[in-house]
């Protein structure tokens, strides 16, 4: 026991040399803070709607006939003009059904320029009273009858020519070849997707719009017409699905005017024209939107304190302590910094960089 309590004499002998030769506690460093007095501004915020393309003629190309596929004349991806022959059908029986109606109308016609001469010859007997009104108007009906005939024959010349031009299908369209799933000596019908020719020049971005978007250019002076609303919209502008933004900037040119009771959407494209052809149907993507806002308060993300369902901001008060005040907040992509919709108000001062280390009531400014 004796030993043991020289070890604390001796022990704080030695502190009370220490704090004779002037050995202090370190101080605690203090926290880097940095601050930052609200004001409102004007900004841009980007609304972004997902949205596929789709070109402004983009037609699916069918045969009209029945036949064998004889040829595929163009290529998946090759631009071609209005008129460009793409696929071949076997003409064969076509050209025979066209000779056999051209047969069918000289035979009609023959029997129509003798159905001719036996009711004029008719005509003259009975104005000469040598042959009755019933064989004059037996002959008035067969030569009806034989112009009936004619024409007839002559439409079913047109149909197998029509048919016959059906063989060989052509781009309605200028514009791109998508994909082709037939190949060569298929049989083919009317049903018989060929290809799509995506007409390129003008390409529509369709996406859907909330309807809370819509309803916001009312205060715009949106007057009820819908055609009205859509020029109060700004420029749109489409992102790729790697961020790169299109050239081009685009108009909202449609909205439907149905609201989609399940998502509370309306259907809308926007139309970008399309020079150098590099859109393409079928790319996805993002459209943007602009929207303009006026005296809001804009803060760094870094000032914001998530705690739970609360978003927190340390205010600075006139003693130059912290205080945490609740907010409600609007984020937006710029990705550093968010809105600010209430809890705080032109001049008040916040902490910025260092804000989650900040406890209630330290002092933040020395």
């Amino acid at each position: 026991m004796k030993r043991n309590g020289m070890k604390w004499v001796s022990t704080l002998g030695i502190l009370a040399m220490l704090a004779a030769c002037g050995h202090e506690t370190p101080n605690v460093i203090p926290t880097s803070f940095e601050t930052l007095t609200i004001e409102k501004q004007d900004i841009v915020v980007p609304i972004k709607f997902s949205a596929k393309l789709k070109g402004q003629s983009d037609v699916t190309i069918t045969p009209q006939v029945s036949g064998q596929l004889m040829k595929i004349a163009v290529t998946e991806g090759q631009q071609v003009e209005k008129g460009t022959v793409l696929f071949l059908i076997d003409s064969r029986n076509a050209q025979l059904d066209l000779e056999a109606a051209q047969a069918n109308l000289l035979a009609a016609e023959a029997k129509e320029s003798s159905a001719k001469l036996e009711y004029e010859s008719n005509k003259n007997l009975f104005e000469k009273n040598i042959v009755s009104r019933y064989m004059l108007d037996n002959s008035e009906n067969n030569y009806k009858q034989a112009q009936a005939a004619v024409s007839q024959a002559r439409a079913a010349v047109s149909r197998s020519k029509v048919n016959l031009g059906f063989c060989t299908i052509t781009s309605p369209v200028a514009g791109i070849i998508g994909d082709i799933p037939v190949f060569a000596g298929d049989q083919v019908s009317p049903g018989t997707r060929l290809t799509v020719v995506s007409g390129n020049a003008m390409m529509d971005a369709m996406f859907s719009l909330p309807e809370s978007v819509l309803e916001s250019a009312y205060s715009m002076g949106y007057d009820g017409k819908m055609k009205d609303a859509l020029k109060l919209f700004p420029d749109v502008t489409f992102l790729m699905k790697n961020g790169t933004e299109y050239q081009h900037k685009g108009r909202i040119t449609r909205a439907a005017g149905v609201v989609n009771a399940t998502t509370g959407t309306i259907a809308c494209k926007a139309t970008f024209p399309n020079p150098d052809g590099i859109l393409y149907s079928g790319i996805q993507g993002t459209i943007v939107i602009p929207d303009q806002r006026q005296d809001v308060i804009v803060i760094p993300q870094s000032a914001l304190v998530r705690l739970q369902d609360r978003s927190l901001v340390y205010k600075v008060r006139p003693d130059s302590t912290a205080t945490a005040v609740n907010v409600t907040t609007e984020s937006f992509s710029s990705g550093q910094d968010i809105i600010i919709t209430s809890g705080l108000e032109v001049g008040d001062k916040i902490v910025t960089v260092g804000a989650n280390n900040v406890m209630e009531g330290q002092r933040v400014l020395f």
